[in-house]
């Protein structure tokens, strides 16, 4: 099925774990923040929903999305967060600054978690316009910020699972 035609924030709630000792960071870009404030809203209510903590919630508001990957260093810093979520929304418009926003923080993110083993959840709206975004931002489309609080809680548990065990990459 088209996920135009599907709303996309469904999801099996029994399958998700119990969220009551995880501490998460979230970052909120404040750009387009009709929308990024409705994701905001979906990923704290989902966060709580499943058992977190709301005194075990740590947000934070950056300028843009471009600046996710650092609000999102400045939380990994203290190492306390067992995931952090980043929500924001690039709108295309007229020229191809969205590419080059959307490329830079995805690639920060993905190295951020890679090299802190601390999960940066992707949750930003990447749309062609602002109707695009509003039906992802609590609209018939669901709402992204579910979806990346559902992400966070799933890595969260993922990482308890390997905690205390020595990792190796390759041979």
């Amino acid at each position: 099925m088209a996920s135009a035609l599907k709303n996309l924030s469904e999801y099996n709630e029994a399958t998700i774990p119990d969220a009551s000792s995880f501490q998460f960071g979230i970052v909120v870009a404040e750009w387009n923040e009709k929308i990024t404030h409705a994701l905001y809203e979906g990923c704290y209510e989902t966060l709580v929903k499943h058992g977190a903590l709301e005194d075990r919630i740590k947000t934070i508001q950056v300028p843009g999305s471009f600046e996710l990957p650092i609000g999102a260093k400045l939380l990994a810093a203290n190492g306390k967060y067992d995931a952090i979520i980043c929500i924001g929304c690039v709108i295309k418009g007229e020229t191809s600054h969205n590419e080059y926003i959307n490329h830079a923080v995805a690639s920060g993110l993905t190295n951020l978690s890679v090299l802190s083993s601390i999960p940066c959840v992707f949750g930003v709206l990447t749309p062609d316009d602002e109707q695009q975004a509003l039906e992802r931002a609590g609209g018939q489309h669901g709402n992204k910020g579910v979806e990346a609080a559902v992400t966070a809680i799933r890595l969260a548990s993922l990482k308890g699972q390997f905690s205390g065990k020595k990792q190796k990459i390759g041979f």
